[in-house]
């Protein structure tokens, strides 16, 4: 919904190896070429996945295998993909996933459904034989110490490609979280000790780096935008929005200031994420920055540089990861129960993404925001009728950081018209007992909420990030 463009995800970079036993290259002459042509065609269709591919040919033996993990491990991959052709030995890829450093993903996908039994020889038959060194390899890594998944199918199964393609999916959330530049501005909101989050956890559980920024970061960003500016900014928020008749065009003008210093904030420190929160005091500077931020916060979200407040730290980085899985993904806390519809309502104050909402989102002018200081222009709007997830991140005590997913649908009905975002989501269960178990999985009292059903996609993020995955789903 923003008419700036969205920020260009760093592209997934895929290892490709294919294997098989040289010693059935002399006994079998045409087996060698026809699985050479299986590779190029997973070549080619993991292209067509958006992601860039480095393939590293056809290996017969360890030391071929050996030479294939260099390369690998030079080229930086964010996942290795062995692909099992035929029966091949375990020490031609176990060098590969050690030294690369990437998940690995093993794929075992013969020419067709099923073979020609009463035609087939011997080297027909090895064509379909990539099902026979996937337990060797399993038990292979697993000594070894070695994390792996696979996916069995055929060639052009698209079964199986939809869960490489997932795979792949999330080996590019992994990377940008392992890349990813995370700001975290002003304090903790006080007494949110759910909120709270020790910073090495997020290196130690994801990678990446959290980026530790002073309200005065903003502040001399804002104090030089320019009045043409401002008035560009303006206009972009007029081309967005519908503007309630509360809205005062002094708070218009100072949020749309606001965001072109947030734009030249997330620029200058190469943001991919900010979570802010900061009191203010008596009308003063700080207050009026904070109090401005959900024009320019919004806005950013919606480009994919999830902005989330209350300093939700681990909240942007859910809206983060629902974002790069293409659900949106926006700030969200529970709002009520309505029992006699079987609803829960759930939705924020502040920013949002504007790009999952149902309508074109509003923009209500708020004398007073509650709970916080201040007062300006805040949005409202409700998400995206369908299927949704409910995703956020959560701090075990032993550190440990795990995926808490539960999936429903917003449905209609009524929806509160105070400036905040609202959305009632049918969980298929009782709204008392959804909350009792969403609350009991150690979730904080704020997640994201995305378009789509996402939990298959999370379940595999989770698995390359090693974290726990914690589904909610109340029978």
């Amino acid at each position: 919904m923003s008419t700036h463009p969205r920020v260009t995800p760093r592209r997934t970079k895929v290892g490709l190896v294919a294997g098989g036993l040289g010693a059935y290259w002399p006994q079998f002459p045409d087996l060698l070429p026809q699985l050479r042509r299986s590779s190029a065609r997973v070549a080619e269709r993991m292209e067509a996945l958006d992601c860039e591919v480095v393939d590293v040919g056809f290996i017969s033996d360890a030391q071929e295998g050996a030479a294939a993990a260099e390369r690998l491990r030079e080229a930086g991959c964010d996942l290795i993909v062995g692909f099992l052709t035929t029966y091949m030995t375990a020490t031609m890829l176990v060098p590969v996933a050690q030294r690369s450093g990437a998940p690995v993903l093993l794929i075992n996908l013969q020419p067709t459904e099923s073979m020609e039994h009463a035609t087939f020889d011997t080297g027909q038959w090895l064509a379909y034989c990539g099902a026979c060194p996937l337990p060797e390899m399993a038990n292979a890594f697993t000594r070894c110490g070695i994390p792996f998944r696979s996916v069995s199918g055929y060639l052009e199964d698209e079964r199986a490609w939809q869960k490489i393609a997932r795979w792949v999916r999330a080996a590019g959330v992994r990377a940008t979280l392992r890349h990813g530049r995370h700001g975290l501005m002003g304090h903790l909101y006080p007494g949110m000790l759910d909120v709270a989050t020790d910073l090495t956890l997020v290196s130690a559980n994801l990678g990446g780096h959290v980026e530790v920024l002073e309200f005065d970061d903003l502040r001399v960003r804002v104090e030089e935008v320019t009045d043409a500016e401002a008035e560009e900014r303006t206009r972009v928020a007029r081309d967005v929005f519908d503007l309630a008749d509360s809205v005062n065009e002094d708070d218009l003008n100072w949020a749309a200031r606001v965001s072109v210093g947030l734009d030249r904030l997330v620029a200058d420190f190469e943001l991919d994420s900010l979570a802010y929160y900061h009191r203010g005091l008596d009308g003063e500077i700080h207050e009026r920055l904070g109090a401005g931020m959900i024009l320019g916060a919004s806005l950013l979200t919606a480009r994919g540089v999830p902005a989330a407040g209350e300093y939700e730290l681990r909240t942007s980085l859910a809206m983060l990861i629902m974002d790069r899985l293409g659900g949106g993904g926006s700030f969200t806390e529970l709002q009520a129960l309505d029992f006699a519809r079987g609803h829960v309502e759930m939705g924020h104050d502040g920013p949002a993404h504007l790009a999952i909402s149902s309508r074109r989102p509003l923009l209500r002018g708020l004398g007073v925001y509650h709970g916080k200081r201040g007062w300006g222009v805040s949005v409202e709007f409700d998400v995206t009728r369908g299927p949704v997830t409910a995703f956020g991140l959560r701090q075990a005590r032993d550190g440990r950081f795990g995926f808490v997913v539960s999936e429903g649908e917003v449905v209609p009905g009524p929806l509160l018209q105070i400036g905040n975002t609202t959305s009632r989501v049918d969980f298929g269960c009782d709204p008392g007992e959804w909350t009792d178990a969403w609350s009991a999985s150690g979730i904080s009292h704020h997640w994201a909420l995305g378009t789509g059903h996402r939990a298959a996609e999370l379940r595999a993020v989770a698995d390359l990030l090693d974290v726990d995955f914690v589904p909610v789903q109340p029978a």
